[in-house]
């Protein structure tokens, strides 16, 4: 599996990223996935990988680049509960000085790379993320509805707020099919209520999915929140939805 590390130009400088696909000398669909909160890092690129390895060139930018490229923050090979204190004391800042703005100006730089890589083929792309990466997903997708087929999220983070730009308020705008798998704990029922309601006015198909005994983070095989059965529902939700909204998907 061809695998290359790049440097994506951006209005705030260049944002390194790996990028996965595979070795057919074909174009296929692109997918621009977005890291967790901790970080681009080998579970992520192994993800990647074995996204690759079904038909997609995978992009991974590394969204704290304007802080350094990777790593950001050193971590062990293992997330486990004594480490997490220590660590989201240096990556809350990160993720804080993350702004919408922000967000949506490398969107359109990610996006806009990704389209114009040679292995890529025409036509809409797919948007996905891992807890924070879940917001960053969605929010890219609203604002590139003619660009964006298929949005997934999985352990999201905060999607639904009280805030003036929650993501879930520009959800109407949506034209990207959509899958949610959350972990039980994630949004409160009336949060999930009110996403639902967003994703009903925007149209689209969707579904938003509790994965049964989870927590966040059960996709990330480096922490203490894996769960490897929930990992493998996860692949048989994203992989159809890809199927079905992506060129040669």
């Amino acid at each position: 599996m061809p695998t290359k590390t790049l440097r994506i130009p951006t209005p705030d400088g260049q944002a390194d990223a790996f990028a996965a696909f595979p070795d057919d000398g074909d174009r296929h669909p692109g997918i621009l996935l977005y890291m967790d909160a901790f970080g681009l890092r080998p579970v992520l690129e192994g993800m990647a990988r074995e996204l690759a390895g079904h038909g997609y060139y995978v992009l991974v930018p590394n969204v704290y680049y304007r802080h350094g490229p990777t790593p950001v923050v050193e971590l062990p090979e293992h997330i486990g509960e004594e480490e997490r204190p220590g660590l989201f004391a240096q990556l809350v800042p990160l993720v804080e000085a993350h702004t919408t703005e922000r967000v949506l100006r490398d969107a359109d730089a990610y996006l806009t790379f990704l389209t114009d890589q040679p292995e890529v083929s025409p036509g809409p792309v797919g948007v996905m993320g891992y807890c924070l990466g879940a917001v960053l997903a969605m929010r890219t997708a609203t604002a590139h509805p003619g660009r964006v087929a298929a949005v997934a999220g999985f352990h999201p983070g905060a999607l639904v707020t009280e805030a003036p730009d929650s993501p879930h308020r520009r959800i109407p705008e949506l034209a990207a099919e959509v899958h949610l798998g959350l972990a039980e704990g994630d949004l409160t029922p009336e949060a999930i209520g009110e996403l639902n309601d967003a994703l009903d006015a925007a149209g689209v198909g969707y579904t938003t999915e509790i994965y049964p005994g989870t927590v966040h983070g059960f996709t990330m095989a480096d922490t203490s929140a894996f769960d490897p059965a929930a990992l493998r529902h996860h692949w048989d939700r994203l992989l159809p939805l890809l199927g079905r909204t992506l060129n040669g998907g």
